[in-house]
């Protein structure tokens, strides 16, 4: 049977199917054309698996097609054997049946831990294709006349491994603090800066002393170093940058599918990384720039960060105002203007649908709603947009930090729901907060503040109190936040 060094049939169709991930992100840069964006995904991805597998999964042909010169022994090379396709099937269709299953159970309160979760699974595959690679690289096509690894290929399966072994144990970590087995305070390990910078460096130079000697040793070095500075790098990050990290972890696994692309000679997987890896990149420094973070002090791992005497416990007892649902409804009836600032306790009681509802019976009533999203309001970038968007709040209703922060002044309630460490002023004025330097949402600058919150003595994820519950003009309204607003609507005329 002919083996065919380029399939054009095979190029174009990945091609397609790059230009469908293109179209994918520019869908998802914005809430209104999200869902086609996630049209756009699916299709490129389904035609690059399915393309993957026409190129590959052999079929039986008589002898008559073979000698003939029918066009499927072109696109059919033959390289798997029947049993081993049979395997990649079985492996497809379980993990189609687990990512159905998980799709439809989880949480939208979970979501940032299922990319977390993703992201590792990501991670390893490299790690997995990558090892495959390295003990049978002749079924890889990557040796020489001498039965040596190619030197292009050695470099793209050290950084490939490298990459994926840092995101697997990078993202299990950002998993545990998302999912509250790990706290969301930093965790300063002694010597850290010195430790990572250390390893770091002892990576960089096996790489590239990889390129000359192939010895086992070597590569699973590499291997264990990867993933222990993962774990070391994600370790002192600090809650309040957790969506940085979940977009930098992002960032990564699409780089590792790239150095994987390569390996395996699939453009599809080169394409795909790329703009996953480009698009998380850009990501990122979006968000540390919101935040006032520098980008490399979050690659670095919390380089520069430092514990803070005021983290993780609130502070001293202070006189504060408590309302009822009576007194909240009043308030906002009589309103001209209100903002809603939503944040991760709206996302864990589900009180968006709530909140959609009270907002139209606010319009009815003559009163202009607003919803005020931060950057890095929840667990991941764009958790908010998503929890507004699933309850139908419209579009043109929300807005970003930047375009809404100067008319707090001018609003008589800003309606802030479990947003704590992003409406923070400490953020502002308090040089040993955790947060001091990020651009915070100026609801004290309201005529009146409204603030949801279970209870008086937890404290945000980043672990610091917040100044604006103690305020003369703030009101807070301590329940589970989707009961509160619920007893709200009830007493809206």
């Amino acid at each position: 049977m002919e083996h065919v060094a380029v399939n054009p049939w095979a190029a174009l169709a990945y091609l397609v199917a790059g230009v469908c991930f293109i179209l994918a992100l520019r869908g998802l840069s914005s809430p209104a054309t999200s869902q086609r964006g996630n049209r756009y995904g699916m299709i490129g991805m389904t035609i690059a698996v399915v393309t993957t597998l026409l190129t590959h999964v052999p079929i039986l042909l008589d002898e008559t097609n073979v000698t003939s010169g029918v066009g499927a022994t072109t696109f059919f090379p033959g390289s798997l054997d029947p049993i081993t396709a049979i395997e990649i099937l079985a492996a497809i269709g379980i993990g189609a049946i687990i990512g159905i299953v998980t799709a439809r159970r989880i949480a939208m309160t979970d979501m940032p831990q299922l990319v977390a979760a993703f992201h590792s699974l990501v991670g390893m595959a490299a790690v997995l294709v990558a090892a495959a690679a390295f003990l049978n690289p002749a079924a890889f096509g990557i040796v020489d006349d001498l039965g040596n690894i190619l030197t292009v290929s050695r470099i793209e399966m050290g950084l490939g491994i490298a990459i994926g072994a840092i995101t697997f144990s990078g993202s299990v970590i950002a998993f545990l603090k998302l999912n509250g087995n790990m706290g969301g305070k930093p965790i300063m390990l002694p010597g850290r800066h010195v430790i990572n910078l250390a390893v770091l460096a002892g990576i960089v130079g096996l790489v590239g002393y990889f390129t000359q000697d192939q010895s086992a040793w070597v590569f699973w070095t590499i291997t264990a170093l990867s993933f222990a500075i993962g774990f070391l790098l994600i370790i002192p990050i600090g809650g309040a940058d957790m969506p940085v990290v979940v977009s930098m972890l992002n960032s990564y696994s699409g780089w590792a599918a790239a150095a994987m692309g390569f390996t395996l000679h699939n453009s599809a997987m080169i394409i795909t990384g790329a703009l996953v890896g480009s698009s998380g990149a850009i990501l990122s420094y979006i968000m540390c720039k919101a935040m006032n973070r520098s980008f490399i002090s979050v690659i670095a791992g919390g380089f520069g960060a430092e514990a803070s005497a005021s983290g993780g416990e609130a502070k001293e007892q202070r006189p504060w105002k408590r309302g009822s649902a009576e007194d909240a409804a009043f308030l906002l009836q009589q309103a001209e203007q209100v903002i809603i600032v939503p944040g991760y306790g709206m996302a864990v009681a589900q009180a968006q649908h709530a909140l959609r509802e009270m907002g139209d019976k606010l319009k009815a009533h003559g009163v202009r709603v607003k919803y005020a999203i931060h950057p890095v309001a929840g667990r991941m970038p764009g958790h908010m947009n998503v929890l507004l968007a699933e309850a139908n709040v419209p579009y043109d209703d929300v807005f970003e930090l930047e375009d809404i922060n100067g008319e707090f002044a001018q609003t008589d309630v800003a309606f802030v729901i479990g947003a704590n460490d992003v409406t923070n002023p400490a953020a502002k004025t308090d040089k040993t907060s955790p947060i001091y330097g990020m651009p915070v949402l100026d609801v004290e600058k309201a005529k009146t503040v409204l603030f949801i919150k279970r209870s008086m003595g937890g404290v945000g994820y980043a672990g610091v109190d917040n100044d604006v519950f103690y305020m003369d003009n703030t009101m807070m309204l301590l329940a589970d936040a989707k009961k509160m607003v619920d007893d709200i609507v009830k007493n809206l005329d």
